[in-house]
């Protein structure tokens, strides 16, 4: 389990397109904070215009931590980004100032809260015999063999999966117990009302004008001309920076062709279900109070009410 404790930290979350980043600011001026990003695309240099980064003048502004830390061609994990924002924490915190976490990846948030599995370290010798088997066997083999001894993940995982799969095999060959029970420690969490959690959300017909509206700005404002740029760098892009929303749909309108048109409304699609997805996550995280915007220019009566709440715990 990841040994660091955030506790005591601040957390703005909600789904893309909330307008997490002014709210996040005025609750850092409100509350003596610095932010640390909890955005996975954030992470990279280069990537401004679809991750819909904190501007320039707005980093000025209040302190930002974790924005602009890699390269496109690197990968950052999961286990690496909470080192990372522990220590950001440590260093805001001797400046007695407060810890604000602000962004919308769910995965980031839950670790934040609830700590990581991070499981005995790799054996390649035989994860090397393991993926042999499946070039040979194909993947259901590895798959049949996960069910045998912890159903719950097989049930969970694709029989493609192959590298999921064999952590799950790797996981159980080194402690003897499958990696769902290894988990469960991580499914619990505290009451909200204990917590500093905020997650910020709008009516849905209203996120989804929102969400229209940024991916349109996001495209005028030079998307395509950014993802030219990183694609024609000598080292080619992560998987992670590959699948980037907005930029996948980006990279495979430049190099297959088609309507601009229709690359925006995928974009547009792709994002709204992105938003659901958010918001399943948070709503399976106990430690989250939802605070609902109303009225886009209300940050002040936001961000007042969640410090209000947040001086409670």
């Amino acid at each position: 389990m990841s040994k660091h404790d955030f506790h005591d930290c601040w957390f703005l979350t909600g789904p893309t397109a909330s307008g997490k980043t002014p709210l996040g600011i005025e609750l850092a001026r409100r509350i003596g904070a610095e932010i640390i990003s909890m955005d996975s695309m954030a992470l990279y240099r280069g990537m401004d215009i679809g991750t819909a980064k904190p501007s320039p003048d707005e980093r000025r502004e209040v302190a930002h931590h974790l924005v602009d830390v890699i390269e496109p061609h690197e990968e950052f994990s999961l286990a690496q980004y909470v080192e990372a924002a522990a220590l950001a924490a440590q260093a805001i915190r001797r400046r007695s100032r407060e810890v604000l976490f602000v962004g919308g990846t769910p995965l980031y948030l839950k670790s934040l809260l609830r700590g990581i599995f991070e499981g005995p370290p790799a054996d390649w010798p035989l994860r090397r015999r393991l993926m042999e088997e499946a070039n040979v066997g194909g993947p259901t083999v590895l798959h049949e063999r996960l069910a045998q001894v912890d159903p719950t993940t097989a049930e969970r995982l694709h029989p493609n999966d192959t590298r999921r799969i064999i952590r799950a095999l790797e996981v159980f060959g080194k402690t003897g117990q499958p990696i769902s029970e290894l988990q469960q420690q991580f499914d619990h969490g505290r009451p909200a009302d204990e917590c500093r959690v905020f997650v910020v959300t709008w009516p849905r017909e209203v996120l989804y004008e929102r969400i229209d509206r940024r991916v349109r700005q996001m495209f005028a404002a030079g998307l395509v001309d950014e993802v030219r740029g990183l694609v024609a760098r000598s080292e080619p892009l992560s998987r992670t920076a590959r699948q980037a929303l907005g930029y996948r749909e980006v990279i495979d309108f430049i190099q297959e062709g088609g309507r601009l048109e229709r690359t925006v409304e995928l974009v547009q699609t792709h994002t709204r279900q992105f938003a659901k997805r958010q918001g399943t996550w948070f709503r399976g995280l106990t430690e989250c109070r939802f605070v609902t915007a109303e009225d886009p220019l209300d940050l002040v009566g936001l961000a007042a009410e969640m410090a209000r709440l947040g001086e409670t715990v």
